[in-house]
């Protein structure tokens, strides 16, 4: 499951207007009442120098400016912005106009405006979202026709702070909102200050690949942990990477198709437009022009063959598969698996779906699923790899209703052997026996401590048991819960709250547990625990993972340039991982990247390898 909260077919529709007695201001029932007597004012006086307008849920009257931009679909409405500025850089020229139908106003035309102020919250008031400052019931007077654009303001690598965001006032809850605004120290607040203002970018590398909803994101820092395919890394909470910007489109796809762009390649040229926040990606410049997509053609990667004395693992999360996908989604991960992994000898499986899918009915076996896809894997010049998994009770393990994803693993019979131990089930928890220096699974496959709060509605770990040339090699397979419900980093909360990783976290302490059992009755057993982890390599759940270096995260032995396995919001970044046990002396370890960056994807992370000698 992917990090990135999920749409729904209500993205284009304008989410209904959150009220918030001293915060919040709607607009009156009627225009005409709600703007009389009210004083002229400018919309830097909107604006104000904090977050939230100093005039939230007041009227008023004889509003000015240039129409920079026009919006006929999803959340209708104009940009407008004043050309004459004051001399504040805190205070944004332009401002939103929402007017709900389609604005009968063009680009150029210099309009007054009456209406009431209100902030509008994308996602609403839980979300932790920033607030839209806004003009709504709008009563709009053209002036004139045909006027010069206010000239756009330049976002370059210099104009952008490196620090990302102040600290929130702890006596405000965390939030900044009521902070005043200092664009020359902090990204957040300088492109809060252009909030609607019309803005400009130049040449800039793509960071983030289109995606369905036709947009993506660019970097105006050509260098900021940039990596030699083009991306950008988040490397810690940190370091946010301050040059990040949405890319959208004012003209409807229908009249002007938006570029299919992959990681690497550039907008070569000016971008301009005015400068919008929305609820999927925070600060977005929505384009009246749009720079050229240069193609750089980025590659998917392969990686190495296993020598024959190597065990090969992998962690592959193939997004949702069940019966009903198209056979060319079948077809293309089979592919992936044979050529760009290079067949591995065990390959762990996650959201793989029962055999109807996201039917809701009871069924919660995968059989058809994995025949179907085995069979696409021999299809394709793979081996013919048998599978094992456990189904789980209906409903119970998270992720889209009716689904019931599991984690399954895939092994090459002709190279690995499973070690079956009958007694495995959804409920009832494998354990580590043996002798010393001889740890083994009571069941295989079996599921760890299934009954854990820990678990509740998330996937439960998958162990089994594994031969490779005489040598125990135990493998945990994992998806941990998601980070839905956490807020986005461009949250009015600083730092933001990400309350998705206290489950994880307990989810992080169990798995290590498990493996701490092994490693008391064998301090040199092979353990690789891998999956989707739904974490950093540097976070909570990872430490947790890891203590008492009962584990080490692989993805560490790579260069900090290259840890990453999906793409959210323009950062590169590690969800996917492989955990070894100190037995496991010498590894390979390989992010193969074939999906995050790309336009087209067959998922939306990266598998991960490791090859290593038992």
């Amino acid at each position: 499951m992917s990090s990135s909260i999920p749409r729904s077919a209500a993205v284009a529709a304008v989410v209904t207007a959150a009220l918030a007695a001293g915060l919040l201001g709607g607009a009156s029932a009627s225009a005409d009442d709600a703007t009389a007597g009210a004083a002229p004012v400018r919309i830097h006086d909107i604006q104000g120098t904090t977050r939230v307008s100093p005039l939230a849920g007041k009227p008023v009257a004889g509003v000015t400016g240039i129409v920079t931009g026009v919006r006929t679909y999803g959340s209708r409405g104009f940009w407008m912005q004043d050309p004459q500025a004051d001399d504040n850089p805190a205070t944004s020229e332009g401002i939103f106009v929402f007017t709900s139908s389609v604005p009968t106003v063009a680009v150029g035309d210099s309009v007054s405006v009456n209406g009431s102020v209100t902030e509008y919250v994308p996602g609403g008031l839980n979300s932790g979202n920033q607030s839209l400052t806004q003009i709504s019931k709008p009563v709009v007077t053209v002036l004139s026709k045909g006027n010069t654009v206010p000239a756009p303001v330049t976002i370059w690598a210099g104009s952008v702070p490196d620090a990302y965001a102040p600290e929130g006032d702890p006596a405000a809850g965390g939030s900044v909102n009521g902070l005043t605004l200092d664009p020359e120290t902090y990204a957040l607040d300088y492109y809060e200050s252009l909030e609607g203002t019309n803005v400009r970018i130049g040449t800039s590398r793509v960071v983030g690949a289109t995606d369905p909803y036709s947009e993506l994101w660019v970097s105006v820092k050509p260098f900021e942990n940039d990596n030699r395919r083009g991306g950008t890394v988040y490397g810690s909470y940190d370091a946010q990477n301050t040059g990040r910007l949405q890319i959208q489109q004012l003209a409807p796809i229908a009249q002007q198709p938006f570029p299919k762009a992959n990681v690497g390649d550039w907008l070569a040229g000016p971008t301009e437009g005015p400068l919008d926040f929305n609820q999927f990606g925070g600060y977005t410049l929505v384009a009246n022009t749009l720079g050229q997509h240069v193609d750089l053609g980025l590659e998917r990667e392969v990686t190495d063959r296993q020598h024959k004395n190597e065990l090969a693992v992998a962690t592959y999360n193939v997004e949702n598969l069940d019966p009903s996908d198209p056979q060319e989604k079948f077809d293309a991960l089979a592919k992936a698996v044979v050529e760009n992994l290079a067949s591995p000898d065990v390959v762990a499986l996650e959201e793989i779906q029962d055999d109807n899918g996201a039917k809701n009915d009871g069924t919660v076996t995968a059989g058809e699923t994995l025949k179907k896809f085995t069979a696409a894997i021999v299809a394709a010049g793979g081996p013919a790899y048998e599978w094992r998994s456990i189904d789980p009770q209906n409903g119970k393990d998270g992720g889209e209703p009716g689904g019931n994803i599991r984690q399954v693993f895939l092994f090459n019979p002709e190279r690995v052997s499973f070690v079956d131990r009958a007694g495995g089930d959804a409920t009832t928890p494998t354990a580590v026996t043996g002798t010393k220096g001889n740890a083994h699974l009571t069941l295989s496959p079996g599921r760890i401590d299934p009954a854990n709060t820990a678990w509740e509605n998330s996937r439960k770990p998958l162990a089994g048991e594994f031969l490779f040339r005489g040598r125990t090699v135990i493998v945990v397979a994992n998806h941990f819960g998601s980070k839905g419900g956490d807020e986005s980093i461009v949250s009015h909360h600083q730092p933001p709250n990400r309350s998705s990783e206290a489950k994880r976290l307990l989810q992080g302490q169990a798995v290590n547990a498990f493996v701490k059992d092994v490693l008391a009755l064998d301090k040199q057993a092979d353990v690789l625990v891998l999956g989707d982890i739904n974490d950093f390599e540097f976070s909570g759940t990872t430490k947790a993972l890891t203590d008492g270096g009962a584990l080490y995260p692989a993805v560490k032995s790579l260069p900090l340039s290259e840890r990453y396995s999906y793409v959210y919001q323009g950062n590169s970044q590690v969800l996917d991982q492989i955990l070894t046990s100190p037995g496991v002396h010498h590894f390979e370890y390989d992010s193969v990247h074939i999906n995050a960056e790309f336009a087209d994807q067959n998922s939306d992370h990266d598998p991960q390898v490791l090859r290593f000698r038992p």
